[in-house]
């Protein structure tokens, strides 16, 4: 699998288990060099990476132009050692917080009471609408209509300093948006209106194999997030089926600023597994649809269509998220947790990424139907 991992990096975390030369594995809160929280996908998935860590907003309406720094350092010579994969460091890992009698891998929903309120909230309207007789798309849309107006909120993910399960439906990244939606619309698909489930449905797209195992477990560049989700069915990459073509970029942002992460910047192990996550994406190409042509697919595009927007930083793929909105005359949108303030609908697609600063395109993800 991700067979970066030298026995040298095992044998560290090992001894981490008995004398805690390691810090704990899973504790993170992200604050970036500018100020600004660190949104998830920074690679470290919130997909608001250069608002968050620039202070560039898609709307242009946050103008520091700030940049951090990146310490990507090297503690120990890889060279020439036998290897390990990363899916087994990470079960090394969690048996050294298991160890440590340590709550960092807990399964913890972070809920709130207004939160479940809300979810029942959706639920009822989408039962009084029939909407699980509509098109998996259709019903995406129907949900995120739900939430128009909710506040924009940067580095929900990131404010415990250990992984938790985090559940919001009344603020959002823009990312958090787009698993709430898809989430709540693949359990009305099916007639399951159950929270819990909802919250199990959020597990499995947001991390690894579908299962939350700290931070290093979290899917952080959006490329990987919908890799990882295509592979259990949740959703497919038609970017290149609507004529996208090469990224041609190496993705990684994260390692290369490693000094915005508190985490990696305190943890050698950590980092590494970053950057073994970073290695991996490198055997998959990276496909957009550039912003010229973004209008040439309109009739291919349906409504709740996951997009993200293709960047020209480097080191990252996308900077934000959102979803296909058809207008009620036809014409294609987006509709998204806007870093400008709040969930809104951008009438036109390709005149919104066209605004955006350091756009290139998009790439472009549809839900499937839920067995």
């Amino acid at each position: 699998m991700r067979n970066f991992w030298s026995l040298a990096v095992l044998g560290f975390a090992i001894v981490g288990v008995n004398n805690s030369l390691i810090p704990d594995v899973w504790a993170f809160q992200s604050q970036s060099a500018t100020g600004y929280v660190v949104d998830r996908q920074t690679a470290g998935q919130g997909a608001d990476v250069a608002f968050s860590l620039t202070g560039k907003s898609e709307n242009l309406e946050i103008t520091n132009k700030q940049t951090v720094s990146s310490f990507p350092s090297m503690l120990w010579d890889f060279n020439n050692l036998a290897e390990i994969s990363y899916s087994e460091l990470l079960k090394v890992l969690a048996r050294r917080s298991d160890s440590n009698n340590s709550n960092n891998t807990e399964r913890e929903t972070a809920a709130q009471p207004e939160d479940i309120a809300r979810f029942e909230q959706v639920v009822q309207y989408a039962k009084q609408q029939n909407l699980h007789d509509r098109s998996i798309g259709e019903i995406v849309q129907a949900i995120a209509n739900n939430f128009l107006g909710k506040p924009y909120a940067a580095g929900l993910l990131d404010k415990s300093g250990e992984e938790k399960l985090i559940v919001t439906l009344n603020k959002f990244d823009c990312v958090l948006f787009v698993e709430t939606v898809l989430a709540i619309a693949r359990g009305v698909a099916v007639q399951d209106y159950d929270y819990q489930n909802f919250v199990n449905r959020i597990e499995e797209q947001r991390y690894l194999n579908g299962k939350m195992n700290g931070y290093c477990s979290r899917l952080h560049y959006f490329s990987d997030w919908i890799n990882d989700n295509q592979k259990r069915q949740t959703v497919e990459n038609i970017t290149a089926e609507l004529g996208g073509v090469p990224m041609n970029k190496t993705l990684n942002f994260m390692s290369q600023h490693r000094s915005s992460y508190p985490q990696m910047l305190k943890d050698e192990a950590t980092y590494q597994c970053i950057v073994s996550q970073e290695a991996d994406l490198a055997k998959t190409p990276v496909n957009y649809i550039p912003t010229n042509r973004i209008k040439s697919v309109y009739s291919q595009l349906k409504p709740g269509d996951i997009v993200a927007v293709a960047t020209d930083v480097k080191g990252l793929d996308v900077t934000h998220t959102g979803l296909v909105y058809r207008n009620a005359d036809g014409n294609m949108g987006l509709i998204h947790a806007s870093p400008a303030g709040e969930v809104t609908v951008a009438y036109d697609l390709q005149r919104y990424i066209s605004r955006v600063e350091s756009a290139i395109g998009i790439v472009v993800a549809r839900a499937k139907t839920p067995n």
